[in-house]
């Protein structure tokens, strides 16, 4: 990366997510001066832990997919890798599946021909090649949509990407002609035509809180990813990633003010000239990087952050948050335990009509039930921390009497099926809710963002880092190329990129 801003200039960061952090280190090595202010008393955004009596649990991303945008981030900033500052695992099998008929199926780690022979033993002939196909369509709208949703600044005309759909048209043998699937939903019904099939496909939406009824086809890089790049575990718990690059940025000599809430953006001369916090002091600055929900940003000046005709917040379909059940057991994982199993629901439809904030009463839901065989994250060798996630709507009143327990009853019933014994072993839980997220991340409702996707009308992208008010740019999970930490990783990468190169930057070759 080459400086073209001559001399140091001056950063002030909003937030310290994993987006942001990325941004400071990066801006921090090209030679300027960074401080970070983050209202609350940690680094890390939604990467955090939850401690007590000996057990630790991740309450936000519990793997990393896509390992190479942090190798890239450690290879840019220092002399020390990823894996020198972080013990990575694979994950192997990836998962496991439980489906609603009993059949189960365990996946192998990154391995399309493994991935066929155990759907077709477990699921009956023919159900492995048909994901298998899958797998090579879905591996073309990846190819279609890498660099101009993961490595490239959002383009002027994104609309491009917002109306045409990157998923192959597929042929339709009785109908003779093609016909592209608009929506994941009907790649399922069209052409995995196995209910168990069709739950492995919405099980990847799920983990991002995206009802596949209404996700694009180009989803589909969803699972693709998984297939190709693999899933990794930090030993430790994924908190650890988060310190290794809140150290990286300490050793890059970036501040941290902790505690330190933003109140408004000062502007001069037209431009994002520094910060004002609550306490009323002013922080000047030449560039201003805000790691948080464009939508808190937008209160923060009077500037619009976007015009009419660009990628803005209100535009995409309302984000989903997570729930999370963390459970503490007596007795240690048994021999051959999956570190991770997706449960599917046995009611799709009532499922996804919570979700998407309908009428639907809460409903059983698919949950992802994370044991990581990991003595950090435990007393001792005679017990096991576990942690299950579901994907549910932002906005239900998580803190009303009684409403989070009796999710949490569907929640655990439903993780029974992957942890033997669960109820017999439990010692306690501890519930996590959207009103969890939103106290520490300040997302509206505790929203969690998902991956930017092309087509469906523009709705599945992010607002771009590079804003209308100059001088002010946006990194994190709500902005370009959206949630997920890869995604998170490579915001902070184009944000760097856009202040050291200009807007002629055009992103990682």
């Amino acid at each position: 990366m080459t400086d073209k801003v001559a001399g140091m200039a001056r950063i002030a960061v909003i937030g310290a997510g994993m987006g942001a952090m990325a941004a400071a280190a990066r801006l921090a090595v090209a030679g300027h001066r960074v401080v970070v202010y983050e209202r609350t008393e940690t680094y890390g955004g939604a990467v955090r832990r939850f401690e007590r009596d000996g057990f630790a649990f991740d309450t936000g991303p519990g793997l990393l997919p896509l390992p190479a945008v942090y190798r890239d981030l450690f290879l840019k900033t220092g002399k020390e890798p990823l894996e020198e500052c972080v013990e990575l695992v694979r994950v192997d099998p990836a998962a496991r599946h439980v489906f609603p008929d009993g059949t189960d199926v365990l996946l192998p780690n990154a391995s399309r021909a493994g991935a066929v022979a155990a759907l077709d033993t477990a699921l009956g002939s023919g159900a492995g090649e048909r994901w298998g196909d899958f797998l090579v369509r879905a591996r073309e709208a990846w190819d279609r949509t890498r660099r101009p949703l993961l490595e490239e600044p959002l383009w002027p005309n994104w609309q491009v990407l917002a109306e045409r759909e990157p998923y192959p048209a597929v042929p339709h043998k009785r109908l003779l002609r093609t016909r592209r699937a608009s929506t994941l939903a009907e790649v399922g019904e069209w052409e995995l035509r196995d209910p168990r099939l069709t739950a492995l496909l919405d099980g990847h939406a799920l983990a991002y809180g995206l009802d596949p009824r209404t996700a694009p086809a180009s989803a589909a890089v969803l699972p693709y990813m998984d297939h190709a790049f693999g899933t990794w575990y930090v030993r430790g718990g994924m908190r650890e990633l988060a310190r290794a690059v809140y150290e990286r940025c300490r050793a890059r000599r970036v501040e941290f003010m902790f505690g330190s809430e933003v109140a408004r953006i000062v502007e001069k001369d037209g431009r994002a000239a520094g910060l004002e916090l609550t306490d009323g002091s002013v922080a000047e600055a030449d560039h201003v990087v805000a790691g948080v929900a464009p939508a808190r940003v937008a209160g923060l000046t009077e500037r619009p952050l976007q015009e009419d005709g660009d990628v803005r917040p209100g535009h995409r379909a309302p984000a989903a948050g997570r729930f999370t059940l963390l459970l503490a057991l007596r007795g240690g994982p048994e021999a051959g335990a999956v570190h991770r199993t997706v449960v599917h629901a046995p009611d799709r439809t009532a499922e996804l009509d919570f979700l998407s904030g309908g009428s639907g009463a809460p409903a059983r839901p698919t949950v992802t039930v994370l044991r990581p065989d990991d003595p950090a994250l435990r007393p001792d060798g005679g017990h096991e921390s576990v942690v299950v996630s579901a994907a549910v709507p932002a906005g239900v009143g998580w803190e009303a009497a009684g409403v989070a327990e009796r999710f949490a009853d569907l929640v655990r019933t439903a993780a029974e099926a992957a942890v033997p014994g669960l109820r017999e072993r439990l010692l306690w839980h501890e519930v996590r809710t959207p009103a969890h997220t939103a106290r520490e991340t300040g997302a509206e409702d505790g929203a969690v963002p998902p991956p930017a996707l092309a087509a469906g009308d523009g709705r599945g992208l992010h607002p771009g880092n590079a804003t209308r008010f100059p001088g002010l740019y946006l990194a994190g999970g709500w902005a370009h190329p959206g949630g997920g930490l890869p995604h998170a990783g490579m915001s902070g990468a184009l944000v760097a990129g856009l202040i050291v190169e200009g807007p002629e930057f055009r992103g990682s070759q």
